[in-house]
């Protein structure tokens, strides 16, 4: 639990506002926290960090063989996202990068959502379902797929977004709950449908396969340009 100064009311208020969150989500998930930590007055010139709760855990993994990493496997693979997407962009990378700023409300979380989602992603991964399984977090679905394939030096060919949202809030937006997992072509309706019997939206989002992420064969970005951005910023950040 990392803060500001509590002496000032709104961040007391951050700070009761994470307890009560946590211990809501704790309770619900039957998520036991055993100790922790609180470091205050984190601030430079009167300038605050933003409040930092984290939690750590520990878990059980009945089958070692039965596991899945982030890195995509197999070319001809199917992604298919789970979860719902309502294209939220407050507190987001995205925002943050395409305005400097970061302005709203953060994405809501619905703990019931978040317990269907993440049991259903553990059955499918213990059933040998999928290959591979990551979750949407910081900068979106785009962002979860560029990681995956970096991850396994394999592209992906992304199909275009046909819902309702702007395709900028589809693919970045950072709404919660959400996973993306690789899995065989004959699997992918399979999946969809477990997702939608627990009423979990879900659709195939792209094809897994060679060396660049492309979208609808004119936006493209290779996996070698990717790569050198994503390891070469601390060094250029550090640099003179």
């Amino acid at each position: 639990m990392n803060f500001g100064n509590p002496e000032r009311p709104e961040i007391m208020g951050q700070f009761v506002g994470a307890i009560a969150g946590m211990k809501e989500a704790c309770e619900v998930l039957k998520y036991p926290v055993v100790s922790g930590n609180v470091s205050l007055y984190n601030e430079t010139n009167g300038q605050a960090i933003p409040p930092t709760p984290a939690i750590g855990g520990v878990g059980l993994v009945p089958d070692l063989a039965r596991t899945a990493s982030l890195a995509l496997k197999a070319e001809g693979d199917l992604l298919v996202a789970i979860g719902r997407e309502a294209g939220h962009l407050g507190q987001s990378l995205y925002q943050l990068i395409v305005t400097g700023k970061l302005e709203g409300a953060p994405p809501p979380v619905d703990l019931a959502d978040e317990i269907k989602a993440g049991n259903l992603t553990r059955s499918l991964i213990r059933e040998g379902k999928v290959r591979a399984v990551h979750d949407v977090s910081d900068g979106g679905l785009l962002v979860a797929i560029a990681e995956m394939a970096l991850a396994g030096s394999i592209g992906v060919q992304l199909f275009p977004y046909e819902g309702k949202l702007p395709a900028h809030g589809a693919w970045f937006g950072e709404d919660q709950a959400r996973y993306v997992m690789e899995a065989e072509p004959g699997l992918a309706e399979e999946i969809i449908e477990r997702a939608r019997l627990l009423a979990l939206p879900a659709r195939v989002v792209g094809r897994v396969g060679g060396d660049a992420l492309t979208l609808k064969n004119e936006s493209v970005l290779a996996l070698d340009d990717l790569r050198t951005a994503h390891e070469g910023w601390l060094p250029r950040f550090m640099g003179p």
